[in-house]
């Protein structure tokens, strides 16, 4: 893609006259109400500090990660002399620059509140709203880059600052502006506008074009791109949630999704890398175990012949070949999947990896090599953590710094609600099944170690195939975490459970119905 053609895809969204409402209305209302915020601040109002948790957590901010959200409130509300200052810094109309003022405020905005310098600009651009919104746009990291790359545009340097990565990003949609003005075009004609029809487009930057759907003369309409939302429906998942995993990585290029088992963990991180790389050759996945070493996963000497007498030889694991497929590539994306990343013990596997995941732009001397090593900027990484074995649920705060983390649990967004949602595309005769699975969940009282949704999302599922299922897949499952408890397992029978989901639907409150139906059978 180049300018004229993402121009050309700029001016169809405009032409189908959904701009304002789509992406403009909701951005000028927190814009609004983020104004207010900013003069009551500098009006110090003896309610200030409230009129800055109000804009900040308005209904229509949805651009910063609703994950970041409650720290800066808290930050606020908790340490509102700290913070106050730290706003008076961006908001002063004193005559300073915007790079000068927005160095100011991340002074004095702590990282134990935001970290990652994406997502501390995501919030900054919010407050910067209160001066102009048309003129200081919402900053999304994915969002950015994306939009880079899919013009060539060259994407910041490694060291920028959060106040060097907005100017880039106000340059980008300058010159976004300017290209349409060239082609004689009316819109988008200011900064939100060009943001707007930038974020409405998205995908562009994962390589599917704009498809135009024509209609009759009378009735023409336009269909854009929407790979992030195909990607969605495939999966049955929230649109929402995966731009919140694309933002994640964005920000800091290694996340850990986390949950019991059958949640789909890692079946959704190898589809939205297979989504976001465009080629499996640019993915690699390694699954940890108790054995798991340094020496598998990063580089270490491996026996071999040498001629005819035995010797070591140093070969490359995982990491270092995957960090060499994405360093010959660069401007592709290329990830690496660790499954069950907590079995293995993360200290030993990791070693001084650890220090490359938080300092990408930095080099190292790697244990077994003389030669300096970095992460290039184009892998990402994607962990998998069941949180169901207790032994293995703990991970050293060292990491958690370093990675994202999202939760995979059935009573939470992006999977609750997911089995019901496949049973109903695929098998609509059995959605008691999600029911059942649901009042289980309830009984056992233990969201880390629910029943996953992928035990029944099996092709041709019927009722013998749920009752294989239930006896030899999930009923061992609960007794294992029932251990000692075995007078609970009668709650979990499946007809019990179906019958109590049964009796439900139909409104039967008497209290004896159950245990008669359960008679009976």
């Amino acid at each position: 893609m180049d300018w004229k053609e993402l121009v050309e895809q700029a001016h169809r969204y405009v032409e189908g006259g959904r701009l304002d409402q789509d992406e403009m209305d909701y951005k000028l209302e927190l814009g609004r109400s983020m104004a207010e915020a900013r003069r009551s601040v500098l009006a110090r109002d003896q309610d200030c500090v409230e009129a800055v948790i109000d804009a900040f957590n308005h209904k229509n901010n949805n651009i910063v990660n609703w994950q970041q959200k409650p720290p800066f409130i808290d930050w606020v509300r908790e340490n509102p002399d700290e913070a106050l200052s730290a706003m008076r810094e961006i908001w002063a109309d004193d005559g300073r620059t915007l790079s000068t003022r927005v160095r100011a405020f991340a002074d004095r905005f702590p990282r134990t509140v935001t970290s990652g310098k994406g997502m501390r600009l995501t919030t900054i651009s919010v407050l910067l709203m209160g001066f102009d919104a048309e003129r200081y746009v919402p900053f999304k990291p994915a969002l950015f880059r994306t939009a880079y790359e899919s013009v060539g545009y060259g994407q910041p340097r490694a060291d920028a600052d959060e106040a060097a990565l907005y100017e880039h990003a106000l340059g980008f949609v300058d010159r976004l502006i300017d290209e349409v003005r060239a082609a004689g075009l009316g819109r988008p004609a200011n900064r939100l506008e060009a943001q707007s029809v930038i974020w409405a487009i998205r995908s562009f930057g994962n390589e599917i074009e704009a498809r135009s759907t024509l209609g009759t003369e009378d009735d023409k309409t336009q269909e854009l791109p929407i790979g992030l939302d195909d990607l969605a429906r495939d999966l049955l998942l929230d649109a929402n949630q995966l731009r919140t995993i694309e933002e994640l990585l964005a920000d800091k290029k290694q996340i850990v999704f986390q949950g019991p088992p059958g949640t789909g963990k890692t079946y959704v991180a190898q589809a939205f890398a297979q989504y976001a790389a465009g080629d499996d050759q640019r993915i690699t996945l390694v699954q940890f175990h108790p054995s798991y070493a340094y020496e598998d996963f990063v580089q270490g000497f491996r026996p071999r012949l040498i001629g005819s007498r035995p010797g070591f030889e140093l070969r490359d694991g995982p990491l270092l070949q995957a960090a060499g497929a994405a360093r010959s590539s660069e401007g592709e994306m290329h990830f690496l999947i660790i499954d069950e990343i907590n079995r293995g013990n993360l200290a030993k596997v990791f070693g001084e990896l650890y220090f490359l995941l938080e300092y990408r732009d930095k080099e190292i001397r790697l244990q077994y090599s003389d030669e300096p090593f970095s992460l290039p900027e184009n892998l990402y990484i994607i962990g998998t953590m069941n949180t169901a074995d207790r032994s293995i649920a703990l991970v050293d705060l060292a990491l958690r710094r370093r990675f994202h983390f999202v939760e995979f649990h059935p009573d939470k967004p992006p999977i609750k609600g997911l089995l019901e949602r496949w049973l109903e595309r695929n098998a609509p005769d059995m959605t008691w099944v999600a029911d059942a699975v649901d009042r289980a969940n309830e009984k056992l009282d233990d969201r880390h170690a629910a029943i996953g949704p992928s035990y029944f999302m099996k092709e041709g599922l019927d009722d013998d195939k749920v009752e294989m299922i239930w006896k030899h897949n999930v009923i061992p499952y609960i007794e294992e975490r029932l251990f000692g408890e075995s007078e609970r397992l009668v709650d979990f029978d499946l007809r019990k459970l179906r019958s109590e989901g049964d009796n439900r639907d139909l409104g039967d409150d008497d209290p004896g119905a159950d245990g008669a139906d359960d008679e009976e059978t």
